[in-house]
């Protein structure tokens, strides 16, 4: 990323405020790949298994849909801000598989904020993020605390 200066901070994320980003679509091939050195269960590896499974077809793994999730928040705003990285995820619900040729985006609401009480240089956001397949189904959620750097450390935060 380099030194220049972060598009968003801590105070670019209102509670409340709600955004769609991304567009992924998933192949054979990486869900292959991925199953094949981190997930190997046959409903990811092999097409006629998965048929027979409850999933009904070859799907990508839910790590490999978390991998793809994170890459989408990084190309969709966190390379871009002064991302200070993140306490842990809370919760990761996996809905729905991820099939073969699915187009995936991202919605992502913030949930909470505050700012840290030990470091005034810093904020912590919640986020509720959902992956969305084609159909609009979400696939995926999550939820969990991010870290940012403040424009204007230990300033006054206004009360919503």
């Amino acid at each position: 990323m380099g030194t220049r200066e972060p598009k968003f901070y801590w105070e670019d994320f209102p509670v409340g405020e709600t955004v769609e980003f991304g567009e992924k679509h998933v192949t054979k091939e990486e869900i292959l790949e991925f199953a094949s050195e981190f997930d190997p269960q046959p409903f990811h590896l092999d097409e006629e298994a998965a048929k027979q499974s409850i999933l009904g077809g070859l799907c990508a793994s839910g790590w490999h849909s978390c991998a793809m999730m994170m890459r989408m928040m990084c190309d969709g705003y966190i390379l871009e801000s002064a991302s200070m990285g993140a306490p842990g995820v809370d919760e990761v619900r996996w809905r729905k598989p991820v099939y073969v040729n699915d187009t995936l985006r991202l919605r992502r609401t913030c949930t909470e904020r505050r700012p840290s009480k030990s470091r005034p240089e810093m904020g912590l956001t919640k986020f509720h993020i959902e992956m969305l397949n084609q159909k609009d189904e979400v696939v995926l959620t999550s939820d969990g605390w991010a870290m940012y750097g403040r424009r204007h450390p230990g300033a006054p935060v206004e009360k919503a």
